[in-house]
């Protein structure tokens, strides 16, 4: 790996599809050694510290113990969640589109280290190209020796399945996606028990995002060290950002985790649209937080944003240039969350469609200094009410919002 443009999406685009060519560029060494040490594999993983890319950025190793440690009942189950739909996030399909391989090795180099030996891709249906690139490379990959190998060192067969998911936004949650693999409506679960111990069909269950799988085979080929030098500390590895909004080259980047905002945006990005002055970056897709242009140099990784604050979530960074309405966007985006709200929590069901219904009347000049502080109270009450983290994502939205911009929210109220 001489530069850092072939960690995850290889400067050649057709080595992706095409298994001989990703097998040639050393497609296939992180299996082998796994198949010979799966715990050395997990101590890696350890070691590198690589975390959850989904969003929640939780130390992988600990999913991975968990797992390894329970026995079959009478099976394990791995979970490759592509049920990429946040606003913003173009990760993970470019993934699956472009190096397809590249993904189902580090799904059963984790399979290997943690016994699972039914493995799940789980995927956006309305990804058309992800998923007919997936189900090309599984039907490789099942005509190969390589899943023999795989299948041996497991010591029993090791099946892949490719499933659309249901199409909806909280579908992308893990105890939701375990519901729909079931064949039920994907209601998230009530958590404990976790998925580790109690999963899919009640099988120990381990759930891992796309572009956390895709970083597994180059930690275990190249080793942690190398892995953790390719960050910005405290970050480790290499982060993929989906840049967009008011930017003249929106695209998705991978750069070392830890890079700036401001890199991001004026060096990657090349800067605003028109020369317009920064006003505000949704990060994470807008189910996270929102910086101003005081936090432009602020590191990209998981650390350094929760100690603003701020929440990495899946990298998605939507940028907004003066003279674009913040109570109107983040209206704009209430809406979205209230439509996506499964109903199953009557905190998330009515929260946030009364946020959105205020939202609409502050945006309309319709509203009053009363709604204004019944939106700072559901903001006080609501964080942590829901099975999952829908409602508490939208209440910091909302509440960043109101850090940087509540003078906005008065103005619209006059």
């Amino acid at each position: 790996m001489e530069s850092l443009n072939t960690i995850l999406l290889h400067p050649d685009r057709r080595i992706g599809a095409d298994m001989e060519r990703w097998r040639k560029a050393g497609g296939g060494q992180a299996l082998a050694r796994a198949a010979v040490d799966p715990a050395a594999v997990r101590e890696a993983i350890r070691e590198a510290d690589l975390r959850g890319l989904g969003g929640s950025g939780f130390p992988v190793w600990r999913k991975w113990d968990a797992v390894a440690a329970e026995s079959p009942k009478p099976d394990k189950y791995l979970v490759v969640n592509g049920n990429e739909d946040e606003p913003g996030t173009y990760k993970d399909r470019l993934l699956l589109e472009e190096t397809p391989h590249q993904v189902i090795e580090g799904a059963l180099v984790a399979a290997l280290a943690t016994g699972a030996n039914r493995v799940v891709f789980y995927v956006n249906p309305d990804l058309a190209l992800s998923l007919a690139a997936l189900k090309t490379a599984i039907e490789l990959w099942q005509a190969s020796e390589l899943l023999d190998l795989a299948s041996t060192a497991l010591g029993r067969p090791l099946e892949l399945t490719l499933l659309p998911g249901s199409g909806h936004y909280i579908g992308g949650e893990e105890t939701a996606a375990m519901e729909w693999i079931e064949g039920r409506f994907p209601f998230p679960r009530g958590k404990p028990p976790y998925p580790a111990q109690v999963g899919v069909h009640g099988c120990p269950t381990l759930i891992n995002n796309v572009e956390t799988l895709a970083q597994v085979s180059h930690i275990v080929a190249h080793g942690a060290e190398w892995f953790r030098s390719l960050g910005k500390a405290p970050g480790t590895g290499t982060k993929l950002y989906s840049l967009s909004g008011d930017v003249l080259y929106p695209a998705v980047y991978e750069l070392p985790m830890g890079t700036t905002l401001r890199e991001l945006i004026f060096v990657h990005g090349g800067g605003l649209l028109s020369g317009k002055p920064l006003k505000a970056v949704f990060t994470g897709g807008p189910s996270c937080t929102l910086l101003a242009p005081v936090d432009l140099d602020v590191a990209l990784d998981f650390d350094s944003l929760r100690a603003r604050g701020g929440s990495l979530g899946t990298g998605a960074m939507i940028v907004i240039s003066e003279g674009t309405g913040i109570v109107k966007r983040v209206a704009e985006y209430m809406r979205f969350f209230a439509h996506s709200s499964c109903g199953q929590c009557m905190s998330c069901k009515t929260g946030t469609a009364t946020m959105s219904l205020l939202l609409d009347r502050i945006d309309t000049g319709r509203g009053t200094a009363a709604d204004l502080a019944t939106l700072e109270n559901l903001c006080a009450m609501l964080p942590g009410t829901g099975r999952c983290h829908l409602i508490t994502g939208v209440v910091q939205l909302l509440d960043s919002s109101f850090r940087h911009f509540k003078h906005e929210y008065r103005q619209a109220l006059r």
